[in-house]
This record gives structure tokens, C-alpha cells and sequence, in this order.
């Protein structure tokens, strides 16, 4: 077996994939894991490097191109950006002013709107969450284009396209659903956890994986719906997220976090987070007409912003205790409905 290089100890990361590769040594990239337990993702180098003719073409990526990436190179999709920018012999700059490509997740692309941010001709590439076409319409009706792409740590990329409504599976991999799980065989697939470290993911002999993300695929294209082990337990019901979240993003076209907000009696209710407080009447009309009672909203929130995690994606744990100790604005529920 190759030997591993650890790229989290990097002083430059980019630059220690990039030798990696070319002593033909094994990558290990850090996960999200238990604070107790950190779990590391190893990888061939290849399985980055052969997808990069790909992602090329799909973003028009080129030497002559100047790539923002400001995420923290601890999250594997900005360092496969930055590897992939340097590879192609395209600059990493600093700003969006200076930018004709950037990298980002969904919550900070719309920070970057929400702050008057200009990304006017710049091709955004958006990954790490769920893109709302409404935030993609946003982007580009400020002069933007869009590229949105799912994948994971572990499998790499899995589909692309303009936005959670438009995923294609990305050239050369292979998408199943089972038992409504997103099966994926590629060539960009890990090799599994360093150290022995368990995970989510699992192989079958058939050299399909799955990270346990739950989706549907129809006519070609692929809906992804999120981890099914995300849980709100209430009044001795079981609701997943994923599926609340699916069903009021759907209707509205717009960002929904749901999240369980503590009950004296019922143990937890089901609560929904909103950017946009006029967003609240259409969004609890879908809710009433196309959720199970259990499943529908009992308390409704909004936020200028979501809190965010250190790589950018959405921090649910905070927006949880934000809602449960009261400090997010409550939205008054509708005459006679606790929706």
C-alpha cells in the first residue's frame, strides 16, 4: 500500500496534494466526526486529479481564469478547488472583485447578495448544501452564472447542474436508488476512513457506495433530499428533516432550515426558519396542504442569516439553540393553526 500523506498538518495544503500526487501517495483529508473521534477520508490522488478535465469544461476553468476561493482549506471542497485552480495553472485571488470564477456554499452566496456583493460576470460555483433555484435566480439575475454540484466527502462529486432542481450525475458516475438511498459507483470514489475510524460509508461488491443521503432519480435527474438520520422526535413521532425541508423548499422555492425547538409535553415540535418573513403565509399554506400533521411546522421563525460553521455550510446546532432559548424572531402563528 502507498504510503498516507496526512494533508491536515500541511503548512500548504495545495502544495502537499500536489507533491502527493506526483510521489504516488495516498491523501488523507479530514470529515466532519466527533469532536472525540475526528475521522480522516483517504483517497488517491486520481480519483481528484481525473475528474479535473471535467470540471474544466462544466466551469469553464482555464489558466487564464482568477478563482476566489475563500473558504478554509480544511473543507475538502475548497482545497479540491484550489488544487484544481493551480493544477490548470489558473490564479487564486482574493476577492470577487478580481474574480472571474469563485467557490462557494449556498449560505455564503447569499451573503454575499444579501450584502450588496457585485458577482456580476463571475462564475459561481456553489456546493457543500442544497441550492434553492430561487438563490440561483438571484445570483444570476445580478449578472452571475451558476454551477451547482452534490457530492461528498467520500464519493466525490456525484451530479452537477444549475441547481437542486436541475443535478445531473457528473461524468462518469454511475447513480442508483435504493430504498430511497443515493448509490453512486465511480471513478472518484475514497478508499474509505484512516485510523480505522467508522463512517457513513459503504461499499457493496458491486463497487457502489453510499454516505446513507437519501434522493430520488427521474428521467436522468437526480433530487437529493439529504441525510436520513437527521430527526425531530415529537409527541412519539419521528420526523426527518430532510423531508420537511424538501416539501416547503419545493413550494416556495426558497431557503427552509427546520429544526426541533424543545416541548414540555410533547418533548420537541418541529420549527422552520426563514430568511424572508413575508415568506411565511405561502410557506405554511404548503405545509398545511402537503404534510402529516407530526411533520408540520408548530413554530416559525426568521433570521436575517443563518448562523454559519467554519466551512460555510449552514450551523444547525446553532440555529437549534438559538431557536430553543428564544433568541431568533418568532412569526405570529395564523388564527386557529399552530401552522
Amino acid at each position: 500500500m502507498p504510503p498516507v500523506r496526512e494533508i491536515a498538518s500541511a503548512a500548504d495544503p495545495v502544495a502537499a496534494v500536489l507533491d502527493a500526487h506526483e510521489r504516488g501517495e495516498l491523501i488523507a483529508l479530514q470529515t466532519s466526526g466527533t469532536t472525540s473521534r475526528p475521522r480522516s477520508v483517504v483517497r488517491t490522488t486520481a480519483s481528484w486529479v481525473d475528474s479535473f478535465p471535467h470540471v474544466s469544461r462544466l466551469a469553464g476553468i482555464d489558466r487564464r481564469s482568477r478563482v476566489w476561493v475563500p473558504g478554509p482549506m480544511s473543507a475538502t471542497m475548497n482545497l479540491f478547488a484550489a488544487v484544481h485552480a493551480r493544477t490548470v495553472g489558473a490564479t487564486l485571488v482574493d476577492g470577487p472583485e478580481d474574480a472571474t470564477h469563485a467557490h462557494l456554499t449556498p449560505a455564503t452566496l447569499l451573503t454575499a447578495l444579501s450584502g450588496g456583493g457585485d458577482l456580476r460576470g463571475v462564475h459561481v460555483v456553489v456546493a457543500g448544501d442544497r441550492l434553492s433555484r430561487d438563490t440561483a435566480a438571484r445570483a444570476e439575475a445580478g449578472g452571475a452564472r451558476v454551477s451547482h454540484y452534490y457530492g461528498a466527502a467520500e464519493l466525490s462529486f456525484v451530479a452537477w447542474g444549475s441547481s437542486e432542481e436541475d443535478l445531473r450525475p457528473f461524468p462518469g458516475v454511475e447513480v442508483q436508488i435504493r430504498a430511497d438511498a443515493i448509490w453512486v459507483r465511480s471513478p472518484y470514489l475514497s478508499l474509505g476512513y484512516g485510523g480505522g475510524a467508522d463512517g457513513p460509508l459503504t461499499v457493496d461488491d458491486d463497487g457502489f457506495a453510499t454516505v446513507g443521503d437519501r434522493g430520488s432519480l427521474e428521467q436522468g435527474a437526480l433530487t437529493v433530499t439529504g441525510r436520513g438520520t437527521e430527526l425531530v422526535l415529537t409527541g412519539g413521532a419521528s420526523v426527518l428533516v430532510a423531508d420537511v425541508e424538501q416539501v416547503l423548499r419545493r413550494g416556495i422555492g426558497s431557503d427552509v432550515v427546520v429544526v426541533g425547538v424543545p416541548h414540555p409535553r410533547l418533548g420537541h415540535v418541529v420549527g422552520a426558519v426563514l430568511l424572508e418573513p413575508a415568506a411565511a403565509a405561502p410557506v405554511r399554506a404548503v405545509a398545511r396542504a402537503e404534510l402529516a400533521s407530526a411533520q408540520q411546522p408548530r413554530l416559525w421563525f426568521s433570521v436575517p442569516s443563518f448562523p454559519l460553521t467554519v466551512s460555510g455550510k449552514v450551523d444547525r446546532t446553532a440555529l437549534a439553540a438559538l431557536a430553543a432559548t428564544g433568541q431568533l424572531t418568532a412569526l405570529t402563528p395564523l388564527s386557529g393553526s399552530g401552522t
